[in-house]
């Protein structure tokens, strides 16, 4: 069994798929050609399930970190007798503008190790095991590489010739003094498309080059925060940008599937979909860590994967494959073994299903917060976010499954009204750019009649705070939203208990927070949820509390792992990130905190100046 933690791994992206590389240099996650394709190296969630390896043999230590401005990895091996350097990526075509950063991308993983010092021996190891592990495919040894063919799929990984084949896996032993180098690139093709031909050393050097320079330049054209923590939020944002899949302009949640909120539990679900709430955020913490023009393209993707679905009152679906693709039917893969035995391990999502009422004011709110970029709008966006509004007004007083998603009996979830209130509040603000002025009063006065609603059944003098779902006493980190989307002000009284009894009673004792506890229907617990000790400290910072909005904020971010990736969920006895890695949701809330606190500073000290 692979033990790894899974915060030990790092991320590569090209914008259309992606890997994650543990600290040991192996490649134990790669999806190709998209984020939710059937794994090519699956060790990640079980031993047989296929893994890329290249690091010394024996002994050594190593460190990493992405090149400044890039999601290119750099791990430093230092060994008894050497240095060696590996520099990988998944690469991008030429773009030196950085303007179309991951549109066009051959599908192409390159590594590269270099011996900087002394000598160094090399080992390696190529174990592709398409289809989640399904299949081991037919291994062909050539002088420049190896081509491995099964599955529907067609592997060519250009590089040495191997030392030796066992079985369906390569393997090469490398001794390399100072100044060699040895490049590997793994490039990917449907089986039925002609054989390609391996990428020689020029080649590697130029696309890796390219890369790079890509990165740079959009980091350097779009990263326009100036405040605290600075190079977090940026890293963050491109971490972000990782997580979109430009050709469609969908925005997933995660990289991973089945990755668990407790380890050894069941709570497993397949994030490499677009949920239209995570994609919206995502959005809108661009709008913070990158400034970019996806959200045009974002806005677009949705209302042409919209359609009209038969299973939603409103025809939207709450989420959608990256190409826009409707029926994302989940199911089980039983002959995987899980991350440290976390069975179930499942492809595909059953939320697809859900209705979940909050997707209306999520996607209005990001449009509303790019209402400078996006200037104009067609025909066919008005008459879409028109019916969002619409939707919001008829949907509001329904029950549904939440933001959480849960997966027992519909509720009437604080949350859910809370963002249809958002989305009528600014369809009525937007109504005179999008050139339909005439309906603002009505969507003003249908959000007016959802805020009584959400003031008058939302609180609960049980609990002193607003609550989970209108007439319960459970709290839920999610009523932070309250203030965040401008409901209320954070300094309101209600609205300031709230945030005193969330931060006091669902606090673990390692100062981050859940974003329940009560029983949900589902077998086995969860840890703490990074997003809402992120939204904490957002709310502090909004009722002008610096200190502790500070202190959680750097408590939160201090669960990254050493290349700045964080997790879904932290575990508060072991500090063990958990849940699909690295997640959209936790560098959402950095963003958006860091953002908050900057302004709060800045608000103070201009207090202090006038």
């Amino acid at each position: 069994m692979i033990d790894r933690p899974i915060g030990d791994y790092a991320l590569l992206s090209d914008c259309h798929s992606a890997a994650l590389v543990s600290g040991a240099g192996s490649i134990d996650w790669l999806c190709l050609p998209r984020f939710d394709s059937p794994s090519v190296f699956g060790r990640l969630l079980d031993t047989d399930a296929g893994h890329w390896a290249i690091c010394p043999s024996g002994e050594y230590e190593s460190r990493r970190r992405y090149l400044p401005g890039t999601l290119v990895l750099e791990t430093q091996y230092a060994t008894p007798t050497g240095m060696a350097m590996l520099t990988e990526a998944l690469v991008f075509d030429d773009d030196e503008r950085g303007h179309d950063v991951g549109l066009d991308a051959p599908h192409v993983l390159v590594r590269v190790v270099e011996v900087t010092d002394g000598e160094v021996a090399i080992d390696a190891e190529f174990a592709p095991r398409p289809e989640y592990g399904l299949v081991s495919p037919r291994m062909l040894a050539r002088d420049d590489g190896v081509v491995a063919s099964g599955g529907g799929s067609h592997l060519v990984l250009a590089g040495p010739e191997p030392t030796a084949m066992a079985g369906s896996a390569a393997v090469w032993r490398l001794g390399l003094q100072k100044g060699e180098r040895v490049a590997f690139a793994l490039q990917h093709q449907a089986a039925w498309q002609r054989a390609l031909h391996p990428w020689t050393q020029k080649h590697v050097s130029k696309r890796l080059a390219d890369t790079i320079k890509g990165w740079e330049s959009w980091s350097d054209l779009h990263q326009r925060y100036r405040g605290l923590w600075q190079d977090k939020v940026h890293h963050s944002g491109r971490v972000l940008q990782a997580l979109t899949y430009r050709p469609s302009g969908a925005v997933i949640a995660a990289p991973t599937t089945s990755l668990p909120e407790q380890e050894g539990g069941s709570r497993n679900w397949d994030y490499r979909y677009c949920w239209l709430r995570d994609a919206s955020m995502t959005m809108e913490s661009l709008w913070v860590a990158a400034c970019p023009e996806e959200a045009g393209r974002f806005v677009s993707f949705i209302s042409r994967a919209a359609g009209r679905s038969t299973r939603s009152p409103s025809g939207l679906q709450i989420m959608y494959g990256v190409g826009g693709e409707h029926d994302l039917s989940e199911r089980e893969l039983p002959h995987l073994s899980g991350w440290r035995n976390s069975r179930p391990v499942r492809v595909g999502n059953d939320a697809w299903k859900q209705n979940q009422h909050d997707i209306f004011g999520a996607v209005l709110d990001a449009v509303y917060r790019y209402r400078e970029q996006i200037v104009d709008f067609d025909a066919e966006t008005v008459g879409f976010l028109a019916g969002l509004a619409d939707a919001a007004a008829r949907s509001w007083q329904l029950p549904d499954r939440g933001m959480w998603e849960v997966r027992g009996e519909p509720q009437h979830f604080l949350h859910s009204k809370l963002m249809c209130w958002v989305a009528l509040d600014r369809a009525a603000r937007l109504a005179a750019q999008l050139g339909v002025q005439e309906r603002a009063a009505g969507w003003a006065a249908a959000a007016e009649t959802v805020r009584e609603a959400i003031l008058e059944h939302g609180w609960s003098e049980q609990a002193g705070a607003f609550t989970q779902s209108f007439g319960s006493n459970r709290l839920d980190a999610s009523a932070l939203m309250l203030a965040i989307t401008g409901f209320l002000p954070a300094t309101d009284a209600r609205m300031r208990a709230t945030i005193d009894t969330i931060a006091s009673k669902l606090s673990a004792p390692c100062g981050l927070i859940y974003r329940y506890i009560d029983d949900d229907g589902l077998p086995g617990e969860e840890a703490t949820f990074l997003l809402c000790s992120f939204w904490l400290a957002q709310c502090w910072a909004l009722a002008g509390e610096l200190d502790p909005a500070r202190e959680i904020f750097e408590r939160a971010a201090a669960y990254a792992n050493d290349v700045g990736l964080l997790g879904e969920e932290a575990e508060p006895a072991t500090g063990e990130l958990l849940g699909n890695y690295p997640q959209a949701f936790s560098h959402i809330g950095l963003v958006n905190a860091a953002w908050a606190i900057t302004q709060a500073e800045d608000a103070l000290r201009a207090g202090f100046a006038s």
